[in-house]
């Protein structure tokens, strides 16, 4: 089940940066993509897991979710990344670049070949798709549905507008298109789809914007560079006081309904049926996670 996993903020850390580790630690994202692929030099890739290694020991991380972006399936590094850390305190992957369902498909049996191996259980570690290519949108529902191990699917707009020989504009309309593909396919396999990366990181009225947006097309979460975007970031994908109190009176007028014998009924002038109930229940099973976190915390 996905819903187990809260993940408004997704934040990049380059993993060879011991600076910007640490600085991690101290901020509030529900997942740390700990990167060991486009920000960090080839020299520096073994530094990256040997730093993920140890970071990944650390008994203060109040309860993030730490997922490595692994190299690509091309890049000579992919087994080298996964083989040394395929280890406790490691939830899973960040797999870059994947362009249809069978790169999924081959990285998850390649995890499982590892976990057998090392003696885990099978399907201990996650993954998390970055759709960066104009192929991977086309095909976003056979990658979501490859594999499943396959928790959360993420757009990364740059390679996407770059591979679609496209041009970034202030509305956001080159990337619309893919944002509402992404967000429907990942959702037709009852995966997280998580929104891309706020380019304009010191723009933080633009950034509200956006979140308002994503928040309307049914992403779950964001991809972030900068630490000052989790505030924002976290009130947009946390459930409102008003949607708070509108579930637990939507459940509750649903128990009075089927006490009634009814499945859909009108009570106290609201509209009650299935899909209400399971929105009701989607934003307070939400906001538990958030106040588990709390409590880790």
């Amino acid at each position: 089940m996905n819903n187990i996993y809260l993940m408004r903020s997704l934040m990049f850390v380059p993993a060879h940066n011991t600076k910007l580790l640490e600085s991690a630690v101290k901020r509030n994202a529900d997942v740390l993509l700990l990167d060991i692929e486009d920000s960090v030099p080839y020299t520096k890739k073994q530094k990256s897991r040997d730093n993920i290694k140890e970071f990944a020991k650390r008994t203060d991380l109040n309860g993030k979710l730490l997922f490595p972006r692994v190299n690509d399936r091309e890049s000579g590094e992919l087994l080298k990344d996964i083989y040394q850390l395929t280890i406790e305190g490691i939830s899973g992957f960040m797999y870059p670049k994947a362009t249809k369902g069978e790169d999924i498909y081959f990285f998850g049996k390649l995890l499982e070949t590892i976990e057998y191996e090392k003696g885990l259980p099978i399907g201990t570690f996650k993954i998390i798709p970055l759709i960066e290519t104009a192929g991977a949108v086309i095909n976003i529902r056979e990658i979501c549905c490859s594999c499943t191990r396959v928790i959360a699917v993420a757009f990364g707009c740059e390679d996407y507008v770059t591979d679609l020989q496209g041009k970034h504009d202030p509305e956001g309309q080159s990337i619309m298109m893919a944002r509402n593909l992404i967000s429907i396919g990942a959702r037709s396999c009852g995966v997280l789809p998580i929104d891309t990366v706020h380019i304009k990181v010191h723009d933080l009225e633009d950034l509200e914007r956006n979140l308002i947006l994503s928040k309307k097309l049914g992403f779950e979460g964001m991809l972030v560079l900068n630490p000052k975007e989790l505030p924002l970031v976290h009130q947009y994908y946390s459930p409102t006081e008003e949607e708070l109190v509108w579930a637990k009176e939507m459940l509750r007028l649903s128990e009075e309904a089927q006490q009634e014998g009814k499945g859909v009924a009108v009570k106290d002038n609201k509209f009650i049926g299935p899909p209400m109930v399971k929105m009701a229940w989607n934003i307070l099973r939400k906001q538990e996670l958030i106040e588990l976190r709390g409590v880790i915390q």
